[in-house]
Protein backbone atom coordinates (compact mmCIF):
# COMPACT_ATOMS: atom_id res chain seq x y z
CA UNK A 1 0.00 0.00 0.00
CA UNK A 2 1.16 3.48 -0.73
CA UNK A 3 2.10 5.41 2.67
CA UNK A 4 -0.55 8.33 1.60
CA UNK A 5 -3.32 5.98 2.23
CA UNK A 6 -2.87 6.60 5.58
CA UNK A 7 -3.35 10.58 5.54
CA UNK A 8 -6.98 11.77 5.55
CA UNK A 9 -9.08 11.10 2.08
CA UNK A 10 -9.73 14.98 1.86
CA UNK A 11 -6.66 16.08 2.23
CA UNK A 12 -5.17 13.78 -0.60
CA UNK A 13 -7.86 15.07 -2.44
CA UNK A 14 -7.43 18.61 -1.69
CA UNK A 15 -7.32 21.54 -4.44
CA UNK A 16 -3.97 23.42 -3.03
CA UNK A 17 -3.96 27.18 -3.14
CA UNK A 18 -1.31 27.88 -5.96
CA UNK A 19 0.53 30.99 -5.19
CA UNK A 20 2.35 33.41 -7.24
CA UNK A 21 5.62 32.38 -6.77
CA UNK A 22 4.45 28.55 -7.63
CA UNK A 23 3.06 29.60 -10.57
CA UNK A 24 5.64 31.44 -11.90
CA UNK A 25 9.13 32.18 -11.30
CA UNK A 26 12.05 35.02 -12.74
CA UNK A 27 11.50 37.49 -14.82
CA UNK A 28 12.24 41.23 -14.38
CA UNK A 29 8.87 42.94 -13.56
CA UNK A 30 6.98 41.17 -10.93
CA UNK A 31 3.40 41.90 -11.88
CA UNK A 32 1.80 38.86 -10.27
CA UNK A 33 1.60 39.00 -6.29
CA UNK A 34 0.47 42.29 -6.02
CA UNK A 35 3.13 43.03 -4.07
CA UNK A 36 5.08 46.79 -3.31
CA UNK A 37 7.40 47.47 -6.25
CA UNK A 38 9.62 49.54 -3.81
CA UNK A 39 11.34 47.75 -0.98
CA UNK A 40 10.90 49.50 2.49
CA UNK A 41 13.21 51.92 4.27
CA UNK A 42 16.54 49.84 5.60
CA UNK A 43 15.84 46.80 3.34
CA UNK A 44 19.62 47.24 2.71
CA UNK A 45 18.62 44.30 -0.77
CA UNK A 46 17.18 41.86 0.61
CA UNK A 47 14.00 42.14 -1.25
CA UNK A 48 11.75 42.11 1.38
CA UNK A 49 8.77 43.54 -0.65
CA UNK A 50 8.06 40.57 -2.41
CA UNK A 51 7.48 36.95 -0.87
CA UNK A 52 9.72 34.44 -0.36
CA UNK A 53 9.69 30.86 -1.72
CA UNK A 54 7.23 28.59 -0.53
CA UNK A 55 9.90 26.10 0.10
CA UNK A 56 13.48 28.18 -0.96
CA UNK A 57 15.57 26.50 -2.95
CA UNK A 58 18.64 27.41 -1.39
CA UNK A 59 17.80 26.60 2.12
CA UNK A 60 16.13 23.28 1.05
CA UNK A 61 19.21 22.20 -0.79
CA UNK A 62 21.61 23.08 1.87
CA UNK A 63 19.45 21.44 4.74
CA UNK A 64 19.17 18.12 2.18
CA UNK A 65 22.99 18.12 2.38
CA UNK A 66 23.66 18.72 6.02
CA UNK A 67 20.83 15.90 6.85
CA UNK A 68 21.78 13.52 4.16
CA UNK A 69 18.11 13.38 2.32
CA UNK A 70 17.07 14.28 -1.29
CA UNK A 71 15.84 17.58 -1.59
CA UNK A 72 12.79 16.34 -2.26
CA UNK A 73 12.23 14.46 1.00
CA UNK A 74 12.91 17.75 2.89
CA UNK A 75 10.31 20.38 3.97
CA UNK A 76 11.23 23.45 5.18
CA UNK A 77 8.63 24.79 8.34
CA UNK A 78 8.40 27.26 11.15
CA UNK A 79 10.45 25.07 13.63
CA UNK A 80 9.42 21.63 14.38
CA UNK A 81 5.95 22.76 15.96
CA UNK A 82 4.19 23.19 12.99
CA UNK A 83 5.90 20.47 11.35
CA UNK A 84 3.59 18.46 14.13
CA UNK A 85 0.68 20.04 13.73
CA UNK A 86 0.72 19.42 9.63
CA UNK A 87 1.32 15.97 10.24
CA UNK A 88 -1.48 16.13 12.55
CA UNK A 89 -3.42 17.66 10.23
CA UNK A 90 -3.05 15.85 7.30
CA UNK A 91 -3.49 11.93 8.46
CA UNK A 92 -5.78 12.77 11.46
CA UNK A 93 -9.58 12.98 11.09
CA UNK A 94 -11.37 14.46 14.26
CA UNK A 95 -12.95 12.25 16.45
CA UNK A 96 -11.92 9.03 14.34
CA UNK A 97 -7.98 8.97 14.19
CA UNK A 98 -5.49 8.60 17.37
CA UNK A 99 -1.98 9.78 18.16
CA UNK A 100 0.82 7.33 20.31
CA UNK A 101 3.03 9.60 22.74
CA UNK A 102 5.38 8.45 25.01
CA UNK A 103 4.75 10.64 28.86
CA UNK A 104 6.56 12.61 29.78
CA UNK A 105 8.03 14.07 26.51
CA UNK A 106 7.23 17.11 24.48
CA UNK A 107 4.06 18.50 24.70
CA UNK A 108 2.99 19.83 21.55
CA UNK A 109 2.32 16.55 20.23
CA UNK A 110 -0.81 15.81 22.07
CA UNK A 111 -1.90 19.68 22.31
CA UNK A 112 -2.15 19.43 18.46
CA UNK A 113 -3.59 16.20 18.48
CA UNK A 114 -6.33 17.89 20.85
CA UNK A 115 -6.79 20.71 19.15
CA UNK A 116 -7.72 18.82 15.54
CA UNK A 117 -9.85 16.66 17.73
CA UNK A 118 -7.64 13.16 17.07
CA UNK A 119 -7.36 10.98 20.08
CA UNK A 120 -4.13 11.29 22.53
CA UNK A 121 -3.22 7.70 23.58
CA UNK A 122 -0.16 6.93 25.95
CA UNK A 123 2.28 4.61 26.45
CA UNK A 124 4.13 6.13 29.31
CA UNK A 125 7.97 5.62 29.26
CA UNK A 126 9.30 2.76 31.97
CA UNK A 127 11.13 2.81 34.86
CA UNK A 128 14.44 5.14 34.13
CA UNK A 129 12.78 6.75 31.39
CA UNK A 130 13.72 4.24 28.28
CA UNK A 131 11.12 3.95 25.77
CA UNK A 132 8.79 0.83 26.39
CA UNK A 133 8.78 -0.40 22.72
CA UNK A 134 6.71 -3.57 23.55
CA UNK A 135 4.44 -1.20 25.45
CA UNK A 136 4.15 1.58 22.46
CA UNK A 137 3.37 -1.34 19.94
CA UNK A 138 0.30 -2.53 21.87
CA UNK A 139 -0.83 1.03 22.16
CA UNK A 140 -1.37 1.60 18.70
CA UNK A 141 -4.75 0.44 17.86
CA UNK A 142 -6.47 0.59 14.15
CA UNK A 143 -7.09 4.06 14.72
CA UNK A 144 -3.67 5.21 15.57
CA UNK A 145 -1.76 7.53 12.48
CA UNK A 146 0.99 8.85 14.30
CA UNK A 147 3.32 7.72 16.72
CA UNK A 148 5.75 10.70 18.24
CA UNK A 149 9.16 9.54 19.78
CA UNK A 150 11.55 12.16 20.50
CA UNK A 151 14.96 11.47 21.17
CA UNK A 152 17.06 13.02 22.88
CA UNK A 153 13.82 12.84 24.53
CA UNK A 154 12.46 16.24 26.30
CA UNK A 155 12.76 16.95 29.18
CA UNK A 156 14.12 13.84 30.59
CA UNK A 157 17.61 13.49 27.77
CA UNK A 158 17.73 9.75 26.96
CA UNK A 159 17.68 8.68 23.68
CA UNK A 160 16.02 5.87 22.06
CA UNK A 161 18.77 3.13 20.56
CA UNK A 162 18.29 2.99 16.53
CA UNK A 163 17.69 -0.64 16.35
CA UNK A 164 14.44 0.10 18.46
CA UNK A 165 13.59 2.88 15.93
CA UNK A 166 13.95 0.02 13.17
CA UNK A 167 11.87 -2.24 15.15
CA UNK A 168 9.10 0.68 15.22
CA UNK A 169 9.08 1.56 11.97
CA UNK A 170 9.00 -1.67 10.42
CA UNK A 171 6.11 -3.01 12.90
CA UNK A 172 4.08 -0.04 11.75
CA UNK A 173 4.76 -0.32 8.30
CA UNK A 174 1.10 0.23 6.77
CA UNK A 175 -0.46 0.89 9.85
CA UNK A 176 1.07 4.26 11.15
CA UNK A 177 3.88 7.05 10.21
CA UNK A 178 6.98 6.66 13.16
CA UNK A 179 7.78 10.56 13.93
CA UNK A 180 10.79 10.66 15.59
CA UNK A 181 11.90 14.09 16.81
CA UNK A 182 15.38 14.78 16.82
CA UNK A 183 15.84 18.51 17.91
CA UNK A 184 18.36 17.69 20.27
CA UNK A 185 20.12 15.16 18.07
CA UNK A 186 23.44 17.68 17.60
CA UNK A 187 24.37 16.62 21.46
CA UNK A 188 24.14 13.23 21.42
CA UNK A 189 26.00 10.28 19.92
CA UNK A 190 24.23 8.39 18.51
CA UNK A 191 23.22 8.47 14.65
CA UNK A 192 20.04 10.24 12.54
CA UNK A 193 17.27 8.11 12.39
CA UNK A 194 17.32 9.53 8.62
CA UNK A 195 19.97 6.74 8.07
CA UNK A 196 16.43 4.60 7.87
CA UNK A 197 14.38 7.05 5.29
CA UNK A 198 15.34 4.80 1.71
CA UNK A 199 13.50 1.13 4.41
CA UNK A 200 10.60 2.93 5.50
CA UNK A 201 8.11 5.38 3.73
CA UNK A 202 6.23 5.48 7.37
CA UNK A 203 9.39 7.16 8.74
CA UNK A 204 9.42 11.05 9.35
CA UNK A 205 12.22 12.88 10.89
CA UNK A 206 11.65 16.71 12.35
CA UNK A 207 14.92 18.52 12.95
CA UNK A 208 15.56 21.86 13.83
CA UNK A 209 17.91 24.76 13.72
CA UNK A 210 16.65 26.23 17.08
CA UNK A 211 18.92 24.49 19.37
CA UNK A 212 22.64 23.58 18.08
CA UNK A 213 22.68 26.10 15.59
CA UNK A 214 21.55 28.69 17.80
CA UNK A 215 18.63 29.65 15.99
CA UNK A 216 15.88 29.76 18.04
CA UNK A 217 14.48 33.34 17.01
CA UNK A 218 14.41 32.48 13.21
CA UNK A 219 11.98 29.82 13.61
CA UNK A 220 13.35 27.25 10.90
CA UNK A 221 12.84 23.55 11.48
CA UNK A 222 12.85 20.70 8.79
CA UNK A 223 11.02 17.76 8.47
CA UNK A 224 12.61 14.56 6.72
CA UNK A 225 9.62 12.03 4.82
CA UNK A 226 9.32 10.21 1.66
CA UNK A 227 8.50 12.69 -1.01
CA UNK A 228 4.72 12.02 -1.35
CA UNK A 229 4.46 12.89 2.40
CA UNK A 230 6.71 15.92 1.40
CA UNK A 231 3.63 17.00 -1.27
CA UNK A 232 1.39 15.92 0.93
CA UNK A 233 2.01 18.84 3.41
CA UNK A 234 2.62 21.18 0.96
CA UNK A 235 -0.79 21.00 -0.19
CA UNK A 236 -1.76 22.39 3.38
CA UNK A 237 0.71 24.44 4.50
CA UNK A 238 0.27 28.44 4.05
CA UNK A 239 1.66 29.67 0.61
CA UNK A 240 4.67 31.58 2.22
CA UNK A 241 5.70 29.74 5.34
CA UNK A 242 9.35 31.32 5.96
CA UNK A 243 10.32 35.38 6.18
CA UNK A 244 12.88 36.05 3.97
CA UNK A 245 15.04 37.55 7.03
CA UNK A 246 15.17 33.81 8.68
CA UNK A 247 15.71 32.49 5.64
CA UNK A 248 18.92 33.98 5.48
CA UNK A 249 19.44 33.70 9.20
CA UNK A 250 19.79 30.20 8.47
CA UNK A 251 21.87 30.36 5.31
CA UNK A 252 24.11 32.12 6.98
CA UNK A 253 24.69 29.51 9.69
CA UNK A 254 24.54 26.34 7.90
CA UNK A 255 28.10 27.78 5.76
CA UNK A 256 31.12 25.95 6.08
CA UNK A 257 32.00 28.67 9.24
CA UNK A 258 28.56 28.04 10.77
CA UNK A 259 29.08 24.21 10.68
CA UNK A 260 32.04 24.49 12.28
CA UNK A 261 31.39 27.09 14.66
CA UNK A 262 27.70 24.72 16.12
CA UNK A 263 30.43 21.50 16.16
CA UNK A 264 32.94 23.50 18.69
CA UNK A 265 29.80 24.59 20.84
CA UNK A 266 27.82 21.25 20.95
CA UNK A 267 31.73 19.94 22.20
CA UNK A 268 31.50 22.69 24.76
CA UNK A 269 27.81 22.12 25.80
CA UNK A 270 28.26 18.42 26.53
CA UNK A 271 31.17 19.04 28.51
CA UNK A 272 29.40 21.49 30.51
CA UNK A 273 26.76 19.23 31.02
CA UNK A 274 28.67 16.06 32.16
CA UNK A 275 30.44 18.88 34.76
CA UNK A 276 27.06 20.02 35.65
CA UNK A 277 25.70 16.67 36.06
CA UNK A 278 28.76 16.07 38.72
CA UNK A 279 28.52 19.21 40.75
CA UNK A 280 24.91 19.20 40.76
CA UNK A 281 25.12 15.41 42.01
CA UNK A 282 26.97 16.73 45.37
CA UNK A 283 24.79 19.45 46.25
CA UNK A 284 22.23 18.95 49.37
CA UNK A 285 18.91 19.31 48.23
CA UNK A 286 19.79 17.39 45.16
CA UNK A 287 17.96 14.04 45.12
CA UNK A 288 18.61 12.93 41.18
CA UNK A 289 20.26 13.96 38.66
CA UNK A 290 18.77 12.56 35.20
CA UNK A 291 21.32 10.83 32.68
CA UNK A 292 20.87 13.19 29.59
CA UNK A 293 21.87 13.37 25.99
CA UNK A 294 20.60 16.72 25.47
CA UNK A 295 21.76 20.49 26.19
CA UNK A 296 19.47 20.21 29.65
CA UNK A 297 19.72 18.29 32.58
CA UNK A 298 16.24 17.07 34.98
CA UNK A 299 17.23 17.29 38.34
CA UNK A 300 14.84 16.42 41.44
CA UNK A 301 15.13 17.92 44.00
CA UNK A 302 14.12 17.70 47.85
CA UNK A 303 11.93 20.57 47.73
CA UNK A 304 11.62 21.76 43.97
CA UNK A 305 9.48 24.58 44.51
CA UNK A 306 11.58 26.55 46.82
CA UNK A 307 14.89 25.80 44.65
CA UNK A 308 12.83 27.02 41.91
CA UNK A 309 12.12 30.31 43.16
CA UNK A 310 15.21 30.76 44.91
CA UNK A 311 16.75 30.21 41.64
CA UNK A 312 14.22 33.13 40.16
CA UNK A 313 15.43 35.39 42.95
CA UNK A 314 18.83 34.98 41.74
CA UNK A 315 17.94 35.85 38.19
CA UNK A 316 18.45 32.56 36.75
CA UNK A 317 15.57 30.96 35.08
CA UNK A 318 15.15 26.93 34.94
CA UNK A 319 11.78 25.18 33.91
CA UNK A 320 9.27 22.92 36.49
CA UNK A 321 8.59 20.06 34.89
CA UNK A 322 7.41 18.49 38.14
CA UNK A 323 3.49 18.06 37.07
CA UNK A 324 4.57 15.90 34.03
CA UNK A 325 4.39 11.86 34.59
CA UNK A 326 6.93 10.50 36.98
CA UNK A 327 8.95 13.90 37.69
CA UNK A 328 7.82 15.51 40.39
CA UNK A 329 10.01 17.24 42.00
CA UNK A 330 12.25 18.03 39.08
CA UNK A 331 13.30 21.08 37.50
CA UNK A 332 14.50 20.81 34.04
CA UNK A 333 17.67 23.35 33.90
CA UNK A 334 19.46 24.25 30.58
CA UNK A 335 23.29 23.84 30.11
CA UNK A 336 24.57 27.33 29.74
CA UNK A 337 27.74 29.22 29.21
CA UNK A 338 30.78 27.86 31.47
CA UNK A 339 29.86 31.38 33.46
CA UNK A 340 26.25 30.79 33.40
CA UNK A 341 26.55 27.01 34.79
CA UNK A 342 29.08 28.55 37.23
CA UNK A 343 26.05 31.26 38.41
CA UNK A 344 23.77 28.66 38.69
CA UNK A 345 25.29 26.13 40.99
CA UNK A 346 26.44 29.18 43.50
CA UNK A 347 23.07 30.16 43.70
CA UNK A 348 22.11 26.14 44.66
CA UNK A 349 25.19 26.83 47.34
CA UNK A 350 23.75 29.76 48.70
CA UNK A 351 20.86 28.33 49.01
CA UNK A 352 21.93 24.92 50.84
CA UNK A 353 23.59 27.00 53.01
CA UNK A 354 20.78 29.10 54.10
CA UNK A 355 18.50 26.14 54.16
Amino acid sequence: MSVLELARPEIRALQPYSSARMEASGGQVLLNANESPWPPPGDGGRGLNRYPGPQPAALVARLAALYGVAAGQVLAARGSDEAIDLLVRAFCRAGADAVVVCPPTFGMYAVSARVQGAEVIEAPLADGFALDADALLAAATPAVKLVFVCTPNNPTGGVVPPATLERLAAALRGRALLVVDEAYVEFAGTPSAAALLPRFDNLVVLRTLSKAWALAGARIGALLAAPEIVALLRRIMPPYPLPTPCVDAALAALDARGVALMHERAALLRAERARLAVRLAALPGVLAVLPSQANFLAVRFADAAATWRALLDAGIVVRDVGRQRGLAGCLRIGVGAPAENERLLAALAARAEAA
